[in-house]
């Protein structure tokens, strides 16, 4: 306790070292010459002896020295120091006019800068949300006005308005019966009960709105009011549409059976093979077992898993088709299974379905099964044995019913004995085994084929072709069908393109079966055997790219040549472009 009239002795250095802001001072060549307590807790330090060192090597950013050029002094300056930020004033110190060094005093103001920092953070988002509230709502086509509990309208948008040849802006602000009379929606203020679908008159229109109470903490602050229809004709308008797309609907129904009568038409025909094949598959169908489609390409591998799924007890679930070779390595992972949002990089916001949930319930067609990478051939037998998939990103299962149809063009046995394809795999999948023989092998069905094609492009084209000539169906036969149905269908549609009639003729197929038919008119060839063999070395070039499409490195494999063998004699013939 201190007595009547007694004082403590306290030294200027003690009251500079108990104030919270931090004082440092200089001499004009920066060496320090005095610090308070306070430096040190900013520096995080333990208190030592700096005097005698250089300011920079303690605040390498300072501002202090600049007072030595001009001798005035900066108030307010920020400083940053590791992650403290700091408000400095820098006074330059006289003694007899002399300028004899400079002091600085420090406050951290990390606290105050951070809470303004997000200040000015929250004040831009609050506004870039009015921003995008105002956007929106000048976009939405229903009228939108809301009026306070005292009935003065705070928000409306450019459709509302728009009823009365006014801005938005100079709606807002006024009472809503002084913009017009009646004003229906109101009546929620007091009734506290919305109510939808009602008819009114608003300027002379005749439309459909809904009115809502707007609730804050349980008490009635204001009300909503929508316009649904600007027109009560729209609503009749829009009831027509609906019992439009239900037809529409009825119709894709219809389609989506047709489509699966369609697959069946294209695969019966006069060929006892077919007609067996046909009958199991059938029976196949009802089983739900796993089945291995097999078979050179274009012969209708897809068609036969398509009437696999319409056959079976599945046919109302979804058919799912993935072509393993079309799918790079690195997508097929996240394309089957599905991935959770983030996953990787680029991964679509909210995630994405793979094609063995959606498959659920239904068919997953696995097209091109031996093109798989190794791999992904052990995910995909994981997943078959244990009817379970994870997502890319995931840590949780999801239990999937899928019957698996997969097919191949590809020797799988050879692949499993050059290490290419997992024998395990193959004996998940080869639960049953149709094989689909190429159409050079059922000669028969072709005019059955052609036929149905005609139908399928008359009603693509728009055209009424009745059928074709007995010379163009003749040489069809004769052909050895490199591209099985895929390349029938191909030179159908071809000629749907050339006709001018009523009949597909010879004229209208591709140059290479014309060619054929040339042959097959000349009895014997005239001339030299070097001629001879020149010309059907010429016609078998012209042959060979035009069932490869113009591929010349198809060409070249069918001719059992290098891709620069092909090319010389391209060049020989002059048949190069």
């Amino acid at each position: 306790m201190l007595e009547e009239g007694q004082i403590f002795s306290i030294t200027l250095e003690e009251i500079l070292d108990n104030t919270k802001n931090a004082i440092i001072a200089v001499d004009p060549q920066g060496t320090i010459f005095y610090a308070n307590r306070a430096v040190f807790d900013i520096l995080k330090v333990p208190e030592s002896n700096i005097i005698g060192e250089s300011i920079t090597t303690h605040f390498p950013e300072t501002g202090l020295l600049r007072v030595f050029e001009n001798g005035v002094a900066e108030l307010g300056q920020q400083l940053k120091l590791n992650d403290t930020i700091l408000l400095s004033n820098r006074t330059p110190i006289f003694v007899q006019g002399e300028l004899v060094g400079a002091v600085a005093v420090f406050q951290d103001i990390t606290i105050l800068q951070n809470f303004l920092d997000n200040l000015v953070i929250e004040h831009e988002k609050t506004k870039q949300l009015q921003r995008t509230l105002e956007v929106v709502l000048n976009t939405a086509y229903d009228g939108l006005i809301v009026v306070n509990k005292q009935g003065i309208v705070t928000m409306t948008n450019q459709a509302f308005s728009s009823f009365f040849d006014q801005a938005p802006e100079d709606m807002i602000g006024k009472p809503i019966t002084e913009i017009y009379d009646n004003p229906k929606f109101t009546d929620v203020l007091v009734t506290a009960q919305p109510v939808h679908g009602y008819i009114h008159d608003l300027n002379g229109h005749e439309i459909i709105a809904s009115r809502v109470p707007i609730v804050q903490d349980g008490k009635i602050v204001g009300a909503l009011g929508k316009v649904v229809f600007k027109d009560v004709n729209e609503l009749y308008a829009l009831t027509k549409k609906v019992d439009s797309l239900r037809s529409e609907l009825d119709y894709y129904k219809k389609t989506v059976s047709q489509k699966n009568s369609s697959a069946l038409e294209l695969l019966k025909g006069k060929s006892p093979i077919m007609s067996s094949l046909i009958q199991t598959s059938l029976r196949v169908a009802k089983s739900g077992s796993t089945v291995l489609l097999r078979g050179e390409s274009g012969t209708g591998k897809e068609l036969f898993a398509l009437l696999l799924h319409a056959q079976s007890s599945r046919n109302d679930g979804p058919f799912i088709k993935v072509n393993c070779a079309a799918v790079p390595e690195n997508l097929l992972e996240s394309e089957m299974f599905g991935y959770d949002e983030g996953a990787f990089t680029g991964a679509r916001k909210g995630g994405k379905i793979g094609k063995f949930e959606l498959a659920d319930g239904g068919t997953l067609f696995l097209d091109e099964i031996g093109d798989m990478e190794m791999s992904m051939q052990a995910k995909l037998l994981r997943v078959i044995q244990e009817r379970e998939v994870e997502r890319l990103g995931s840590n949780k299962s999801r239990k999937v019913d899928v019957r698996l149809v997969a097919a191949t063009n590809r020797d799988l046995e050879g692949m499993i004995r050059d290490k290419q394809f997992r024998e395990d795999l193959y004996y998940r999948l080869n639960v049953v085994t149709l094989t689909i023989p190429p159409l050079r092998e059922r000669i028969d069905d072709i005019e059955d084929l052609i036929k149905t094609f005609i139908k399928k492009f008359n009603l693509q084209f728009a055209q009424s072709v009745t059928g074709i000539t007995a010379e163009a169906v003749d040489v069809l036969k004769k052909h050895r069908w490199p591209g099985n149905i895929r390349e029938l269908e191909n030179i159908i549609e071809r000629a749907f393109n050339m006709v001018d009639g009523t009949e597909i003729q010879l004229k209208h197929l591709p140059n290479y079966l014309q060619i054929l038919a040339s042959h097959d008119k000349r009895p014997y060839m005239e001339g030299s055997l070097d001629n001879i063999l020149k010309e059907v070395e010429r016609d078998a070039l012209i042959f060979a790219l035009e069932t490869a499409n113009g591929n010349k490195v198809q060409a070249a494999k069918s001719l059992g040549l290098s891709r620069a063998g092909l090319y010389k004699k391209l060049i020989k013939h002059q048949l190069h472009k």
